[in-house]
């Protein structure tokens, strides 16, 4: 052992030595710059006439920020970290690198923030990988269209909006709706799927933020999942890098050849704080006071957002961005941007919500561009007459109001589309399988359901009783519809 110490100790300084013989003296230059004026999370910059877009500068009271506006003389820099002493007349050096995230399987079960550390009271991730928050999004060529169903268990959403892995589906709607509940239910539905997900909470109290971790903790959701966080009271900066980290992340375990799905919530605070920045840093603001690339800043983020071909591995990463109206007015700035960048949406409507129809899902205004082609061929074939079967009992039941007395043929297809509503409801943290969807199609279909939803029906028949009998059928997505047709007659009768 002490030869072994002893040869060590040679090594090393024969290095050193080495070392020493080849140094040679000669000047080493880097620039120095110094901070001209600091206020409401940013700061100007002089002295560095070649930094780059984007790079990281460090000062010398340990802040940190990245370059975001260049002009002639000085500067702007969005601080991501800022201490208390920091003033004018600070020195600044650059790093010659841009913000990076860590990655990797060490991040599943953690609470985050945009750069990286720890929120959970936890060790910092045991991480040897990084990852750039600002990455070109796949090639064409690197892409495969989405022929793979991402369920969130949702009775409406999985049969008449489904959804695809690799798809970007905006989640729209007034505050209060249900928006953030609609997409943590997605999440929680994942459980033993091999799904990783990413939630991104942008902007959101603190209380709204340890509600969501309490949730996902309590359904054993936080295993396969991180968090990233940029409360209100984080700097600007934070906020604006949150859904680009979270989107790092989740593209480490795509690349990996994994399916991935990214809750970005919510893009109304991350396109707001956008121009909070832009207008301090004198941009010129357009529409609403947005900068000019506000579409761009959102375009280059769910972009990213696809499913790959096998030869980069296999995996997705699909996109649950959520955006907030003001009175329903769908049509507004941000939310049209959103709409023309995503591949459909879900729309949640106020009246809805207040008439008891959770959740409230705007049949008439949701779409899923690309999902149908993912849907399970069972399952499309059940699910293609319902929208139109639900929106003409829609058209059909304003006639009731006026107390018009209608034909028998048409009493019938309002009560089958009362039915067909009450069906649609359905409760937080109550997901359905595939199997238990298409139990209740058939059963819909084939109007076997039509008594059970009777103002004077009993009321030990439980329609979620029934779908749980679906688990037990031994039937599978493949079985022919005869099989799932007499399954579900057996099961009636035992009701």
């Amino acid at each position: 052992m002490n030869q072994w110490k002893a040869l060590q100790v040679d090594e090393s300084n024969q290095r050193v030595e080495d070392w020493l013989n080849h140094y040679r003296l000669q000047w080493h230059f880097q620039e120095r710059g110094e901070v001209l004026s600091i206020g409401d999370g940013i700061t100007w910059v002089s002295g560095l006439p070649n930094c780059e877009l984007e790079e990281l500068l460090h000062f010398a009271d340990s802040s940190f920020g990245f370059v975001f506006e260049l002009a002639r003389e000085r500067v702007g820099v969005i601080l991501l970290h800022q201490e208390s002493v920091l003033i004018a007349g600070t020195s600044v050096f650059r790093t010659h690198r841009t913000v990076s995230i860590p990655i990797g399987n060490s991040l599943l079960g953690r609470v985050i923030d945009p750069l990286g550390n720890p929120l959970d009271d936890k060790p910092q991730p045991e991480t040897v990988e990084y990852a750039e928050l600002e990455q070109p999004s796949p090639t064409i060529l690197q892409r495969n269209k989405v022929n793979q169903p991402l369920y969130t268990g949702n009775k409406i959403i999985d049969t008449l909006i489904p959804i695809g892995k690799g798809q970007r589906q905006l989640i729209v709607g007034d505050k209060g709706l249900g928006r953030s509940a609609l997409a943590l239910d997605a999440v929680l539905n994942q459980k033993g799927k091999g799904i990783r997900c990413v939630y991104v909470l942008i902007g959101q109290k603190r209380s709204s933020i340890v509600n969501t971790i309490n949730v996902l903790k309590q359904h054993g959701a936080l295993e396969y999942c991180t968090v990233v966080v940029a409360q209100a009271n984080a700097l600007p900066g934070q906020q604006f890098l949150a859904p680009f980290a979270g989107c790092a992340v989740a593209e480490y375990w795509m690349k990996q050849g994994k399916d991935t799905l990214v809750v970005y919530d919510d893009l109304s605070t991350h396109a707001k704080t956008y121009r909070e920045l832009s207008l301090l840093l004198q941009r010129p603001p357009g529409r609403e006071a947005y900068p000019g690339d506000i579409f761009y800043l959102h375009a280059r983020l769910l972009e990213r957002a696809t499913c790959l071909n096998a030869e980069q591995g296999g995996g997705s990463l699909t996109a649950l961005p959520i955006i907030e109206t003001q009175m329903g007015e769908i049509a507004s700035y941000i939310p049209t941007n959103l709409i023309s960048i995503s591949d459909g949406q879900i729309y949640l409507q106020r009246e809805l919500f207040v008439g008891g129809f959770r959740p409230a899902i705007d049949i008439a205004r949701s779409v899923s561009r690309i999902g149908g082609q993912a849907q399970h061929p069972l399952i499309k074939e059940e699910a293609s007459a319902i929208k139109l079967k639900y929106l003409q009992f829609l058209e059909l039941e304003v006639f009731t109001r006026f107390g018009a007395k209608l034909e028998a043929s048409m009493e019938a297809s309002i009560q089958h589309g009362r039915v067909l509503r009450e069906l649609l409801k359905q409760s937080r943290f109550s997901p359905l399988s595939p199997e238990q969807h298409i139990a209740w199609l058939i059963a819909f279909n084939e109007g076997l359901l039509d008594d059970w939803f009777e103002p004077d029906c009993e009321s030990d028949r439980d329609f979620n009783r029934l779908m749980d009998t679906a688990l037990n059928s031994g039937l599978s997505l493949d079985s022919p519809r005869q099989q799932w047709l007499e399954s579900v007659r057996r099961w009636l009768v035992k009701e």
